[in-house]
């Protein structure tokens, strides 16, 4: 789905903000609504994770034994 987002985003980007005709006018959401939208899903994604962004490594020195 992340990726359908950002084909979205790219269309709407490259098209006109609004486009009006015979049949009437169409307005699409800002692009700031859209990134907006795209680091919700993103972060809703993220918290699904078992990780949740930390790992703790243990370091041990190459002398130690």
């Amino acid at each position: 789905m992340p990726d359908d987002l950002k084909d979205t985003i790219t269309e709407n980007a490259k098209g006109p903000a609004k486009a009006a005709g015979d049949a009437g006018s169409v307005e699409q959401h800002k692009l700031t609504d859209q990134i907006a939208a795209d680091k919700y899903l993103t972060s809703k994604e993220a918290i699904k994770s078992k990780r949740r962004g930390l790992q703790f490594n243990k370091l041990v020195p190459p002398g130690a034994s």
